[in-house]
Formats: C-alpha cells, structure tokens, sequence
C-alpha cells in the first residue's frame, strides 16, 4: 500500500491565511487574549455550515493576524503541514490588503516576514516556496491597480505571481485588465480565480481580457466542450482543488468531479487544497481520494506534478531541481 503523504508534490493554490492551523490560530488568540472559542469545534477544527458561515470564520480567524511577525510564523506553521504532507513546492496567495493595509512601505514588512518564514522553512523541512500577491476582485479595480502597483514595486525574490481572488461573481475581469498588465510588466507570472462558483463563461472571459497562463479552479469550464479544447490548445493550466470544490458544493460528491475528463481531454490540471483546514483535507487527503475515485498512480501523480512544476512560478534552476523529484 502506498503511503501517499510520503509521495512528493507541488501545490500551486494555497491561501496562506486559509491554511492556518486551527492550533496555531488558538494560540495567537490566547497570546492576544481574544476570544475564539466560536469559531471552533469540539474536536479543535473550524466552525461552519455553509458558505456565509465559512466567512464570518475565516474572518475572525484572521482577526489575530495583525504584525509582520504573526505572518512569518504563520508561513512556518503552513508549511510545517505542507512539508509533514509530503509537499516539495509550494505557491501561496498572499494580499497587500491584508498585510499592511495597502501601504507600500508595510507590505514590505510583512513580505520580508513572510520570506524570513520560508527560508526557515526551507531550512527545516527542504521544502521551495514562492508567493502570489493577489489583489481582491470584490475591492474593486482602482484598489486592484494600486494593488499591482505595489506587488510591482517589490516583485522579485520569493514574490513571482500575481493573481486575482474574491468574489467571482463581482464586475468582469476585464475590468481588471490594467492590474494584471502592471504585473506582466514586472515580470510576474499570472493567475486568476475563475470558474468556481461562475461557469464557464466566467473563465472565457479571464482567458479573453487578461490574458493569464493558469487559472485558479476552472472547473466549471467542463460545461462548455468549446472551452475545454480551447484550455487544451492554449496549454491553460488549471490549478484544481477537488476536495474543496466538493466542501463548497461546487460538485456534489468526489465520483462527479471533472478533474479525470478535463485531463483525458488534454487540460493541464494540477492538485491542490485551497484553504484546507477548512475544508478538512490536505494534500495526503488528495492523493488518496483521487486514487480511490479515479484510480490514479503514481505515474499520474508524477505527471500532475511535472505538470505543475512546468507552470510554476519560479526560476529554471529550481524548476529542473524540483521537477527531478517526479521521475
């Protein structure tokens, strides 16, 4: 029997504070003397019952994260669970809105928390990691433009991507076109949310207006066989979560989930949890769902990763260093 959290991985969607343990965010309260205590269940895991409910949680968990510092243990702590599951690679989503405000001279602060985090990680576990600076669709495209400005001004290093995440259902990314072109101008690769709670029509219009060479989820793209051989075509990689799209009700159970007919179809899919502790998985928890459902190997867990690692963010020495873990 194969031991799936040993199996190595490349995560490309990952919510730094969607992914904070529930114990780490326990102890940030009690140091801070805020009470959490709703917020968790009895077992010690996150409190909710649908999609309202996920974010009034996922809110006052953040609530605790206020300094620089809070945000490099948290990088720790994410990628102590990332490493513990087997992950070698891994891309989080990251916002100047939530660290700093906006302001350019904080977000450098918590970017170089954040960067110390990971290189300690690195040191600790082996484990590469690379950030996404995202603005927020639902702010708005004159806060997303200041936004890219900021995230331009400090690209480099570990910050390689910019992206967009929020409300889906909020304006047309084309409206965001000017965002994303002061990212591509600083050299920064680029994502987008879409095709998760919208349909395809929604990732036509990410591909149309911005122009971007990986989308976040794209699931829903299943409903338009046009579209699907048009990701194939264009190579568009999606970063899929399938256990949060079944968390979400996006699919109503694992059987039903489009990843296996979006990659005999020739769409580039690639394996991640999105905000974990929330929807009770991790990356062992994937693997072993996907094998389960689908049948998948460990041949189709190599070629996912190789996958991923070819739209990954980051330079070609890591690239070749990492992909080499797959073979």
């Amino acid at each position: 029997m194969i031991d799936w959290a040993t199996v190595p991985k490349t995560e490309l969607h990952l919510h730094i504070e969607g992914a904070a343990p529930p114990d780490f965010i326990r102890t940030l309260a009690a140091e801070k003397n805020v009470d959490l205590s709703k917020i968790f269940k009895s077992d010690g895991s996150y409190v909710w019952k649908d999609f309202a409910e996920f974010l009034k949680t996922y809110e006052a968990a953040c609530s605790v994260l206020k300094t620089p510092d809070d945000f490099r243990r948290l990088t720790e702590a994410v990628l102590d669970v990332s490493s513990a599951n087997g992950v070698v690679y891994s891309e989080m989503f990251l916002s100047p809105d939530f660290c700093g405000g906006g302001d350019l001279e904080a977000w450098k602060d918590f970017l170089a928390a954040m960067t110390v985090g990971a290189q300690n990680s690195k040191a600790k576990h082996g484990i590469e990691t690379r950030f996404i600076s995202t603005c927020i669709r639902h702010f708005g495209p004159e806060k997303a433009v200041h936004t890219a400005k900021v995230t331009a001004a400090t690209a480099g290093g570990l910050l390689t991507g910019y992206g967009m995440g929020g409300e889906e259902r909020h304006l047309n990314a084309s409206d965001f076109a000017e965002s994303f072109e002061i990212a591509r101008a600083a050299g920064l690769g680029l994502t987008s949310h879409a095709g998760e709670i919208c349909g395809a029509d929604s990732v036509r219009e990410t591909l149309d207006s911005i122009n971007v060479t990986r989308i976040g989820h794209g699931v829903r793209a299943i409903e338009d066989a046009d579209l699907v051989a048009r990701l194939a075509e264009e190579q568009i990689v999606l970063e899929v979560c399938p256990g949060s799209n079944i968390e979400l009700n996006v699919f109503s159970k694992w059987a039903d989930h489009p990843i296996v007919k979006l990659r005999d179809a020739g769409v580039p899919v690639t394996v991640s949890t999105d905000d974990p502790p929330y929807f009770h998985t991790d990356m062992t928890q994937e693997y072993r769902k996907l094998h389960e459902t689908f049948g998948w190997g460990l041949t189709d867990f190599q070629a996912i990763n190789r996958e991923a690692m070819k739209a990954a963010f980051c330079d070609d020495e890591t690239r070749q260093r990492i992909m080499a873990k797959f073979e």
